[in-house]
């Protein structure tokens, strides 16, 4: 099975290839943009590994919550090649490929929401299996629930933004990395066995996952949030 995969939901930006098992991929931090980067990126994965874009089975991407700009270009370039080439996509949670990035065991999936608030969510890794422990929620970080495992891992560029706030909510955590994020590679290790399963859907079906229901908020409630990041 080869499979294209698409990761943009912060400010890491990947696409890898997924050839029987094995993955390349290519990355780049980019916070302004970088959707020039994703075409070519493709072409140079299909060259390495000696495909065609027509040997392509299918395509992933991650579906969010995370800018709303990045979700939608992740969603438009996969749902575009899918269209042309006629194959199924398959929309991966970008928290649980956050979680599957950090490695085995309990996570604490936190990513920088922007607005003073965070995209929230607890998981438990074991290989290429991501069981959710809680649900994906948007938050102020001062109101997020956490989870209720024993140590764990806090994961995820929230971490970094609003580490002392998350930490209070849960001061037993072993540690905190804030440089984690979501990568292509781990979108195609969950899209692999559902692909396999028959769970991916027609291009047009294809949405990304927001959580957060308001894109913007109004200066007069910005501030009551406590200020305008």
């Amino acid at each position: 099975m080869q499979l294209l995969a698409f990761e943009t939901a912060t400010r890491r930006l990947s696409v890898a290839l997924w050839q029987n098992g094995a993955s390349i991929e290519r990355a780049e931090e980019l916070p302004n943009g970088g959707s020039e980067r994703l075409l070519p990126w493709v072409q140079e994965l299909l060259a390495e590994a000696g495909l065609a874009l027509g040997q392509i089975d299918g395509i992933a991407f991650g579906a969010g919550p995370g800018g709303f700009t990045g979700l939608r270009l992740a969603c438009g370039v996969a749902q575009g090649l899918a269209y042309g080439l006629d194959r199924p996509v398959l929309p991966v949670s970008t928290l649980e490929a956050l979680a599957l990035a950090a490695g085995d065991g309990e996570v604490w999936t936190c990513l920088d929401a922007r607005m003073n608030e965070v995209y929230s969510a607890a998981y438990r890794v074991a290989g290429d299996a991501v069981r959710q422990l809680m649900t994906p929620v948007c938050l102020p970080p001062a109101e997020v629930s956490a989870p209720t495992f024993a140590g764990g891992w806090g994961v995820g560029d929230g971490f970094s933004s609003y580490g002392a706030l998350l930490r209070a909510r849960k001061p037993d955590l072993e540690g905190v990395r804030g440089d984690v994020y979501p990568t292509a590679v781990a979108v195609l290790r969950l899209a692999a066995g559902a692909f396999e399963r028959g769970a991916a859907v027609d291009a047009a079906a294809a949405q990304p996952i927001y959580v957060r229901d308001k894109v913007a908020l109004t200066t007069a409630e910005r501030i009551a949030r406590g200020g305008a990041k």
